[in-house]
């Protein structure tokens, strides 16, 4: 028997998804976005499978600078990209011994690339902050940054330039339009490449797809929109997380059960116990009646999710068994229909499982 609970990645679902983002932007490189364990999904799982074959992904996307080293360790050899920057001085010579590029954000950035002495100059993503007002500098203060980092040796030339959306994943937006174009305003005439569209952007604003996009959920069969799912846009759920009926049992009436007692039965019915719960990342808070499929029907949790395992409600005339499989989402219980039952957004779902969840590539 596989290992339970686990989730099954397929190779064909991300590789089917790539060209699918490659259908939707046809005139921008890919940036795949990997960052969090691959969304869950494994960093080198994902970086390989995406990545290593003819029109493959061109490039990858990072939070962090020990993940870029891990897909390099691993034999990755795209572009990589930084997207929170670097943080110490001490890691500028090992970005530049991989060759990993690096987005600058912050001031203190700039004043480490400015007091460094490096074998060969890093190459720069400079980010403007035109609305989202998290990272990036502003827009008057982004003339004065771009020529400290045209004068900087450290900064090899030309220095591409991006910025990230507040609400692109609200398709009627309008700041959406407003940052494209203050974006564009700002940066006309210079040289370097351009990165905008993050998922959301790459499926619903194609003006700011630009020289690159940076697809992240969507990579994954996923719609990065509430209410929406990425079944609508030809993607492909990558992930289907699984587990096991460890136990059925008959259930009268009245009685309750797991902690606090605070479910009780209308009717006589079966209950089914399921090998997962929150020490394997399944949100604690899920409500009475988000769904989980056995045997090619829906069932609802009851009671409370605990550390190990969570409850269902078969149904008094069921025929489930010990044994038999449980998928908590997947192709045929979209993670997004999971996510608006438990009040969340799928890629918390989908980064936060533990490592006590096996992972497990297939074809």
């Amino acid at each position: 028997m596989k290992p339970f609970p686990r989730a099954e990645i397929s190779r064909h679902a991300l590789q089917q998804n790539l060209a699918r983002l490659r259908e939707i932007a046809p005139h921008s490189q890919i940036m795949a976005v990997v960052k969090a364990n691959g969304y869950g999904h494994g960093l080198l799982n994902v970086a390989q499978c995406v990545g290593n074959y003819s029109g493959g992904a061109d490039g990858f996307g990072l939070a962090r600078f020990e993940e870029a080293l891990e897909l390099r360790d691993g034999g990755v050899k795209g572009r990589l990209l930084l997207l929170e920057g670097f943080f110490r001085a001490s890691d500028l010579p090992l970005i530049v011994a991989h060759d990993i590029e690096t987005v600058v954000h912050h001031e203190s950035q700039i004043e480490m690339l400015e007091k460094s002495s490096l074998s060969k100059p890093v190459k720069v993503w400079l980010k403007v902050d035109s609305g989202m007002h998290r990272l990036g500098f502003s827009l008057t203060q982004f003339t004065d940054v771009y020529q400290r980092l045209m004068s900087c040796p450290s900064v090899a030339k030309p220095i591409n330039l991006m910025t990230h959306f507040a609400c692109a994943d609200e398709p009627q937006n309008p700041l959406t339009q407003k940052q494209i174009q203050a974006f564009e305003d700002l940066i006309k005439g210079l040289d370097g490449e351009r990165t905008l569209a993050n998922s959301a952007a790459t499926l619903f604003w194609p003006h700011s797809q630009a020289d690159w996009i940076r697809p992240g959920i969507a990579l994954y069969g996923v719609s990065p929109v509430v209410g929406d799912k990425g079944v609508n846009h030809q993607l492909i759920p990558a992930m289907e997380l699984v587990s096991n009926l460890i136990a059925v049992r008959e259930h009268k009436a009245g009685d309750t059960v797991g902690y606090g007692a605070y479910w009780q039965a209308k009717e006589d019915t079966l209950l089914g116990v399921v090998a997962i719960g929150y020490g394997d990342g399944y949100p604690r808070n899920a409500p009475e009646g988000t769904p989980v499929l056995i045997n090619g029907r829906r069932v609802p949790i009851v009671g409370r999710v605990s550390m190990d395992m969570l409850t269902v409600d078969l149904g008094k005339d069921a025929t489930d068994n010990v044994g038999d499989s449980v998928q908590l989402w997947g192709k045929d219980l979209a993670v997004e229909e999971v996510a608006e039952h438990i009040g969340t957004i799928a890629y918390e779902l989908v980064t936060k499982l533990t490592p006590r969840v096996v992972v497990e590539l297939l074809s």
